[in-house]
């Protein structure tokens, strides 16, 4: 099975920033006019995640609130007793979201709902810039 990699880079303000990607990833997968394959997206770094969401101003304030309440940003964490980077926060939030999605690829189109969005969310306590992997296998 051949594998075509592609990748590109988003500057984020962290502290939970959402991103939508959707278009980088289209673009990666669409240059190549592909009927059928698998899309592994995938963020580098241990304080990032990626998911897909409804891109829309609510869930925009929902999901760092959910976050917040499971892995908040003020607790002690003993990453930071060992690291001192105040960071222990964002490792727990992108352990649980996960550093990368899958999504079919059919008939040339990426199987996203009407309204499902890829998005990066970097969860770090400073601006990054981070590196997004596409593998595309067909």
């Amino acid at each position: 099975m051949p594998i075509i990699n592609e990748k590109f880079q988003i500057r984020t303000n962290g502290f939970t920033d959402i991103i939508d990607i959707t278009k980088n990833v289209q673009n990666c997968v669409y240059n190549y006019s592909l009927k059928d394959a698998s899309v592994l997206c995938y963020v580098s770094g241990s304080t990032a995640g990626l998911t897909t969401i409804e891109f829309e101003p609510g869930l925009l304030v929902d999901l760092p609130e959910a976050l917040e309440r499971i892995a908040p940003q003020n607790a002690e964490y003993h990453h930071d007793e060992s690291w001192h980077d105040g960071n222990g926060y964002a490792h727990v939030r992108a352990s649980i979201m996960g550093n990368s999605v899958s999504i079919p690829l059919i008939d040339g189109a990426l199987q996203l709902g009407t309204y499902q969005q890829i998005v990066l969310v970097d969860f770090d306590n400073k601006a990054r810039t981070r590196n997004i992997f596409i593998q595309i296998f067909y």
